[in-house]
């Protein structure tokens, strides 16, 4: 398992991975994620894997050999993000059912998933997620981020923090950090090395990128930072108005009853 996600905002686009492919009592490996296939003042493409390992490296091997052989449907001859997406999700089909027989007959789960985002020239920023289907959906304004992977760990901060009007480039880096230090935290199937990219919108370069090891300085401060706040917030909420129970036996069952509770 792994966790990616990407973020876009009306200033650009940030997308970020985990690196872990497997893990268990004594073994745990990894390999990259986050791809950036861009071509400088022309596009910027940034590609999240997730699944498995051994389809999607089979369909970015072949994406890229459709680029190397210049071959007149391959991912740079696309003028839109929406192309691309379909695109990719035609070599996922293709490649899925290759593989689909062998796959089934040993039980092995071989399905798999992508986030494609940046911006072609001419066009804006956009984001999409591509299924195992081949189908895919695009990132709105009112749902500014889009997950793969291990996903429900790192939704919430999501959820209570992304804005695609207000949330600033760096505001939205640091809440992709948090997602993945809140997944990495609550699941082991998912682990460093972080990636992370930072798009400014219309600039048509990738200018910020980084990697956190297990370790790095970085990770720990803000984890540490995060969880100092969160215990803070905690102390800080308003107290329960609890009710008063009487202390008579028979009046404290007749209010547990089952006549009693609902469900708000």
């Amino acid at each position: 398992m792994t966790y990616c996600l990407g973020i876009i905002t009306r200033a650009g686009l940030v997308m970020a991975a985990d690196s872990r492919t497997s893990a268990g009592a004594d073994y745990v490996s990894s390999a990259q994620k986050l791809f950036d296939l861009s071509l400088p003042r022309e596009r910027v493409l940034l590609i999240c894997t997730a699944g498995n390992l051994s389809m999607t490296q089979t369909i970015m091997a072949k994406i890229r050999r459709d680029i190397k052989d210049q071959v007149p449907d391959n991912l740079n001859a696309m003028s839109t993000l929406h192309d691309i997406s379909d695109y990719i999700g035609r070599q996922t089909r293709e490649v899925l059912d290759q593989n689909r027989h062998w796959m089934n007959r040993d039980n092995i789960d071989y399905s798999c998933s992508f986030l494609v985002g940046g911006q072609v020239r001419g066009e804006s920023p956009e984001l999409y997620m591509i299924y195992s289907q081949g189908n895919f959906l695009r990132a709105t304004k009112e749902t500014p981020y889009l997950q793969i992977g291990e996903i429900k760990y790192g939704k919430p901060i999501l959820d209570r923090t992304i804005e695609y009007e207000e949330t600033q480039l760096d505001e939205a880096a640091k809440c992709a950090l948090l997602s993945l230090d809140s997944t990495m935290k609550s699941n082991i199937s998912v682990g460093p090395p972080i990636n992370l990219a930072l798009y400014e919108a219309d600039t048509l370069k990738l200018t910020r990128r980084c990697q956190f090891k297990e370790g790095d300085s970085y990770l720990i401060r803000i984890r540490t930072s995060w969880e100092k706040s969160l215990r803070r917030a905690f102390q800080s909420l308003p107290e329960i108005d609890w009710i008063e129970l009487a202390e008579d036996e028979d009046d404290l069952g007749n209010w547990l009853s089952p006549s009693n509770i609902y469900t708000a």
